[in-house]
């Protein structure tokens, strides 16, 4: 029994040291004796534990950061550049292979020759333009990339500047220059403010002018339509008799003060004003 025992367990540890498990996220590249066997597929795998070796590679995206650089533009200032590469491993059996036999350390390698490359095209152009054309540096670094690394079994999915930083004392300059615009901005909004308050003003004042010098025009009119009327009604009733016109405005005048006065009746006076308020004289006689 003690020998069912000894022969048993050996031959359970054995088998449970040759079991490997790969996840979907992984590809699993399986060496006999060092050389390549075959890939290891997710699910499990049982390997000839000493004689067998199962590595695995991810094939998920990842993010690898290409660390801040202090590149010399093109206009003699030291920029500090930092970007980052979204990259993945294909995962077809050739490219797996590809990058663990055709490259020593491919996240490595990608880091530096990002790093070499920003340097190449940030070289050329001025921090101004350099700031201005991000999406032309990301377009000219992922596309040497991927050249690079296709051979890699490599797919460089894209890649991103995060920031292209000018030395201490430029930026101060800059923030003084932007600051400086945004006041300009801001003083000519306000002068143009009051122009409009004050364009509204004057415009009240010629619209309250107008109605002044229209309410005058109409008074004048008014006047003179009353004067006209006047004097229609002179040449109506008291053409050669000057003498009654005289008294009717005598009698105006008193009745302006609330003075009594006695007019007889029957008399010419008390006709005219008569037929001029429309009212006929009683006959007395009748």
């Amino acid at each position: 029994m003690n020998y069912f025992y000894l022969i048993i367990i050996p031959i359970v540890l054995f088998f449970l040291a040759g079991i490997r498990i790969v996840r979907p996220t992984h590809r699993g590249l399986m060496e006999r004796l060092g050389k390549y066997k075959k890939i290891a597929n997710p699910g499990f795998h049982w390997i000839i534990p000493i004689i067998d070796r199962i590595f695995l590679v991810n094939i998920t995206e990842q993010m690898i950061d290409a660390d801040p650089q202090e590149i010399i533009t093109n206009d003699n200032l030291n920029a500090s550049v930092d970007a980052q590469v979204y990259f993945r491993v294909k995962s077809d059996e050739k490219s797996i292979k590809g990058s663990t036999y055709d490259v020593n350390n491919y996240q490595w390698q990608i880091v530096n020759l990002a790093r070499t490359t920003l340097r190449n095209i940030i070289g050329t152009l001025t921090l101004k333009s350099a700031n201005s054309e991000r999406g032309k540096i990301n377009a000219e670094l992922h596309e040497t990339l991927h050249k690079e690394t296709q051979n890699w079994g490599i797919e460089i999915i894209r890649t991103e500047l995060k920031q292209i930083d000018p030395p201490t004392d430029v930026q101060e300059t800059m923030n003084k220059v932007v600051k400086a615009e945004n006041e300009k901005i801001a003083a000519i909004d306000s002068a143009t403010a009051a122009e409009t308050v004050a364009d509204g003003i004057k415009r009240a004042k010629i619209k309250e002018a107008e109605g002044y010098k229209r309410a005058k025009i109409l008074h004048a009119e008014g006047e003179a339509e009353a004067i006209r009327l006047v004097n229609e009604a002179a040449d109506k009733y008291f053409v050669g008799n000057a003498q009654l016109l005289r008294k009717i405005e005598a009698v105006e005048t008193s009745l302006e003060t609330n003075a009594k006065i006695v007019v007889p009746t029957g008399t010419e006076l008390i006709n005219i004003i008569g037929e001029m308020a429309g009212v006929v004289p009683i006959d007395h006689k009748q």
